[in-house]
């Protein structure tokens, strides 16, 4: 019944239940689960959307508009799918490094009149309007033209957009979040005296030079995203390591890792200028290509256990029988995580 109510209402199943108030309840909680290191903008993001949702905002804007700032690779991304998620509403996403043009941001709102394509309507006002319960994610928002600032000031401030057609469309039940790397080309600058992860007031500054006063006075809040440790990461290998038991699963295989090879793919998957995004990449080198050819040829055609080692500075892949003693002590299976994007 509320699947059928919601669909008709366009509005999410968990509104129509007790869910939304026990989602909300355990929200900060259950994110720290899914997204890694960052506790502090995690906990800012959840009691900014709390306040909005018990009703002490202003009813004409949306929900709430949130810039995530931070390097690349720490998590700002991944944390907005998982509160969609969480929130049982849906995510809708747009890149904008394909928004950097003039001509190309009148695809957002639809083409001018005389224009090709003048009755198409604009994807993103399209988007909401399909789809008016969301958490909008503009991704790398200060690749985006000048003029789609102009844009945001409307919908941050009145909540509705209208296209080009003179259909207007409503925002106020929207999760605007944008995300920005600015500050994070600092990195690269060698730290004197402190790391990188303490020098918030350069962040704070670049953000500063990089999007107008008026804009910024209309943000809920600026939720900065930390730099990466390799605490962090290790813990992010795991999550990996899960992923990866859940596809082998099907296929009779169980894999298993020692502390050595956890290690290992920590050191060679985190990058303090780009976080964990290399991590996907060298296990996808040095332990999902080994595993393709012993799965489609050699010794795990039929199913089979596989421990993962390290030697002479190298990954070793040994094959052992069930109930053998050189397999390491059985971890307990948790749920996993998200990656960090």
């Amino acid at each position: 019944v509320e699947q059928v109510v919601a669909k008709i209402a366009r509005i999410p199943e968990k509104s129509v239940s007790s869910d939304d108030r026990k989602a909300l309840k355990n929200l900060d909680r259950d994110l720290k689960t899914m997204v890694f290191g960052q506790d502090n903008a995690i906990e800012a993001l959840a009691s900014a959307i709390k306040l909005s949702r018990a009703g002490l905002r202003e009813p004409e804007k949306p929900i709430g508009s949130y810039l995530f700032s931070g390097p690349t690779g720490v998590g700002k991304t991944e944390v907005a799918r998982q509160l969609s998620h969480m929130m049982g509403i849906d995510l809708v996403r747009f890149d904008m490094s394909e928004y950097m043009e003039r001509h190309s941001v009148s695809r957002l709102i639809g083409a001018p009149p005389g224009y090709v394509g003048f009755d198409q309507g604009g994807l993103l006002t399209d988007a909401v309007d399909q789809q008016p319960h969301c958490v909008l994610l503009l991704d790398e928002i200060e690749k985006a033209h000048p003029d789609l600032f102009n844009i945001l000031l409307q919908v941050m401030d009145h909540g509705k957009l209208t296209d080009h057609n003179g259909k207007s469309v409503s925002f106020r039940n929207v999760i605007l979040i944008m995300t920005t790397n600015a500050g994070a080309a600092d990195l690269a600058k060698p730290a004197i005296g402190f790391e990188r992860e303490t020098r918030m007031g350069e962040d704070t500054e670049a953000i500063e030079r990089m999007f107008t006063p008026e804009f910024r006075n209309r943000l809920d809040a600026i939720i900065p995203f930390a730099a990466l440790t390799s605490e962090v990461v290790a813990r992010v290998v795991d999550k990996f390591i899960m992923n990866l038991e859940l596809q082998l699963e099907d296929r009779g295989v169980v894999i298993e890792l020692t502390d050595a090879a956890r290690e290992w793919l920590a050191k060679r998957g985190f990058d303090k200028l780009f976080g964990a995004r290399p991590l996907s990449r060298v296990i996808q080198e040095n332990i999902k290509k080994p595993l393709a050819e012993e799965l489609l040829f050699g010794k795990l055609v039929k199913g089979g256990i596989v421990l993962v080692g390290v030697d002479d500075d190298k990954l070793v892949f040994d094959f052992p029988e069930p109930g053998s003693t050189r397999l390491p002590a059985k971890r307990k299976k948790g749920k996993v995580p998200a990656l960090v994007e």
